[in-house]
């Protein structure tokens, strides 16, 4: 695979032995720099309670849709999904992935009572394209439920009005007393700055190295740089300090190698996907309502690479109904999500995903 960055080297190179074709030759000046990158990526590796394995299952993607009217399960405006409707989804979701018999059951497997939870919505695209508040509650509930003390349960975002098109914080839209409501403004990072590739130096923000377990609640969309924005995109970018230091070359392999530090990758337990609405073009922040269209869906994995393999497939799948080119076509592959798979973070080839789908 040829894959081009702003990063030195990156082309072939990352921390997790993604070295190759004409950088093999130059390895052995390397050498300094990743034995520095190894010992600050290990400070930063967070790791489960004592005793507890968090649940995993490379390649699964669990899909929850609304069965019969999809404007019945909708608020008037369309936008965001009744509360029942947005519970019953997630609730059929997980136990889907998981076969655990409901959502508090399920919500066990992925986190601890002694666990540190940080919840990451998306909210960049404004009110009409955010995170459902309806989807993040329940998820926030059922920690609680699980056992984490609320003081110890956080949903951060990069800016308070990211929080806020999520309406996470606007009057009338109140989370369990206790849960902490935090924005990192791209600069509330308390590590030291680290290579992420050669050249590049840059630090994760406090609200995710803080915490030990991360649930990841993202959106399927279009997006005008490297095509597709998920699951990883909405870690990576939505938690360092320079995000736009990063975009250069499609965002490949930037994305992957930022998901591959352990300040992501050892935190994350669990994606889940608010796909009530998908944005197939012109992403993305809202510009064009036209652009966005019901599809009335939850989808859950442990496995960042399949559900955004999956999501790229849904957006395509869009694009074709509405008679343009797909995304390969256009010219914005979302390569990154190959090249994640090649580091080993999750499973790309179609052949070996299993997605099962439930109607509610």
């Amino acid at each position: 695979m040829s894959t081009q960055s702003d990063c030195p080297n990156a082309t072939h190179l990352s921390r997790r032995g993604f070295l190759g074709g004409a950088v093999a030759a130059t390895a052995g000046a390397l050498t300094t720099w990743e034995s520095e990158a190894a010992a600050a990526d290990a400070q930063l590796v967070a790791r489960p309670p004592a005793g507890f394995v968090p649940f995993s299952a490379p390649g699964r993607v669990s899909r929850a849709g609304i069965k019969g009217d999809f404007n019945a399960a909708m608020h008037r405006n369309q936008i965001w999904p009744k509360p029942e409707a947005a519970r019953r989804l997630l609730e059929k979701a997980l136990t889907e992935l998981t076969g655990a018999p409901n959502l508090v059951e399920a919500m066990k497997l992925f986190v601890h009572k002694d666990d540190r939870v940080a919840i990451k919505p998306n909210g960049i695209a404004g009110g009409s394209m955010s995170t459902s508040f309806e989807l993040i509650l329940p998820v926030v509930e059922a920690c609680i439920a699980a056992g984490v003390p609320a003081e110890n349960v956080m949903v951060y975002e990069q800016f308070t009005g990211y929080l806020l098109s999520c309406r996470v914080g606007a009057p009338k839209f109140d989370l369990p007393s206790g849960v902490k409501l935090a924005m990192h403004n791209n600069k509330d990072c308390t590590m030291s700055s680290v290579q992420v590739c050669p050249g590049v130096s840059t630090k994760y923000c406090r609200q995710l190295t803080e915490a030990t377990a991360v649930i990841n609640l993202s959106l399927f969309k279009d997006h005008s740089i490297c095509g597709y924005t998920g699951a990883m995109k909405n870690m990576t970018h939505g938690s360092v300090f320079n995000p736009e230091a990063h975009h250069a070359h499609y965002a490949n392999p930037q994305i992957a190698l930022l998901y591959a530090h352990p300040a992501i990758s050892s935190r994350v337990r669990l994606n889940i996907a608010d796909v009530f609405r998908l944005m197939y073009d012109r992403g993305p922040l809202y510009k064009d309502p036209r652009t966005v269209v019901p599809h009335g869906a939850v989808y859950a994995s442990t496995d960042p690479v399949a559900l955004d393999t999956v999501g790229w497939m849904a957006v395509d799948e869009e694009r074709k109904k509405h008679g343009l080119r797909s995304l390969a076509d256009s010219g914005r592959a979302p390569k990154y999500i190959e090249t994640a798979a090649e580091l080993g973070l999750g499973i790309h080839d179609a052949k070996h995903l299993k997605l099962s789908s439930v109607e509610v």
